[in-house]
């Protein structure tokens, strides 16, 4: 078995680090690295592919119609889509705020957006990490100081409290990132560069998305963030932590990063088209805990894995189709170990949902699982099929 493994050679491209997008933007790497299985499997894995594990909503909204195409009118009472937009902004823009943050670091900015009646807001933890003066600006004209009471590093949330009456409090509905579709028409509210009140708008371009958490381990390893949603709604430095809405105004998201390049001439970076968001499946989970306790726990299986299954390794194990979670590392004494998985797993699903990509069961794990609960790994191992039962445990 070692021997066989020592064979295999796989190709890894490795993954440039999202921006955020109220901070500084991202590279990708120029070129991918070409190394074992063995390798992969006896070195901590750092960044990309190592293993993550997470509510009240608001009072639903009436739906919005989108137009039909080719400009054919719409029947009696259904609204266009420029017309839904027009009132979706007007409904839901009181609801959102610029954040300004003063740290020993400078100065920030940020959006966020209010989700109830207690004077509770949500935002990105980058856009109010190590603040020590917070100021929240509402369209209305109020600005008010901010305290944070719940910060989550692995999905990047946080929760800032504010003291307003509550009749000046618009609360956003929160829509189902599940029923989420490629191709679907998306909106972004923010104050990019500090122009309060933006709006823009795009598509769901991918969903299940992972990057890099803020979460790091003792020894240096970044836990994976899961359930990230990719649009082309244009993301700017200051939209950080503002909703992403579908056309009913209902929050899907919470733009968290974007991904820029180098422009050659100025090599000042550039916006690439490519944002992503918190789902808001992960902010219903995980912000009542917040607001709760200050914190959010996740599950964990102590396992690092590759984003994808490369050819090498479909040809060693007689793949026809790339899917499945291959893993590479298993942390000693964790879930995993102490469950009897083993480097060179190939996980096909968790309970009944077929693992395609190493982020479906990521995205599982925040949305679904909680520490302490069970869960049933299927696995390929030399060439036979086994199930595991495994006992979640807390993430570091």
């Amino acid at each position: 078995m070692v021997s066989r493994k020592r064979r295999l050679m796989v190709a890894i491209l490795i993954l440039g680090l999202a921006g955020l997008a109220c901070q500084a933007s991202f590279q990708a790497d120029p070129e991918g690295l070409a190394v074992t299985l063995e390798a992969l499997i006896t070195q901590s894995a750092q960044g990309a592919g190592t293993e993550a594990a997470p509510g009240s909503e608001a009072t639903a909204q009436p739906t919005l119609e989108s137009g039909a195409p080719g400009g054919v009118q719409p029947p009696a009472g259904m609204l266009t889509e420029q017309e839904a937009l027009v009132r979706i902004y007007e409904r839901v823009s009181p609801g959102v705020v610029a954040i300004l943050v003063a740290s020993n670091s400078g100065v920030g900015s940020g959006s966020g957006f209010v989700i109830d009646k207690e004077g509770h807001i949500v935002t990105n933890l980058h856009v109010v990490d190590g603040a020590t003066d917070i100021q929240v600006n509402f369209p209305s004209g109020i600005k008010v100081r901010g305290t944070v009471i719940g910060t989550d590093r692995d999905s990047d949330l946080a929760v800032v409290k504010v003291s307003v009456a509550p009749e000046e409090l618009v609360p956003l509905a929160l829509g189902n990132s599940d029923d989420l579709q490629v191709g679907q028409i998306v909106i972004a509210i923010g104050n990019p560069f500090g122009l309060n009140g933006t709006m823009t708008t795009g598509i769901v371009s991918s969903l299940g998305r992972t990057l890099d958490s803020l979460n790091v381990t003792s020894s240096g390893a970044v836990f994976t963030a899961g359930d990230i949603i990719q649009t082309d709604a244009a993301i700017n430095p200051g939209n950080s932590g503002g909703p992403l809405l579908n056309l009913n105004g209902e929050v899907v998201g919470v733009n968290r990063a974007i991904r820029t390049e180098t422009s050659s001439d100025s090599g000042n970076p550039v916006n690439s088209g490519i944002g992503f968001a918190v789902s808001v499946n992960i902010v219903k989970r995980v912000v009542p805990s917040l607001i709760a306790t200050g914190s959010y726990d996740y599950p964990y299986l102590g396992i690092s894995s590759l984003p994808e299954i490369p050819l090498e390794v479909m040809e060693e194990l007689g793949l026809e189709r790339s899917y499945g979670a291959l893993v590479t590392s298993v942390v000693p004494d964790g879930p995993a170990a102490q469950a009897g998985v083993q480097a060179g797993d190939l996980i096909l699903y968790i309970d009944d949902v077929q693992v395609k990509l190493f982020g479906d069961m990521i995205a599982y794990l925040f949305t679904d699982k909680s520490p302490g609960e069970t869960v049933t790994l299927h696995i390929l191992r030399n060439g036979e099929e086994i199930d595991i039962d495994l006992v979640l445990g807390q993430r570091p």
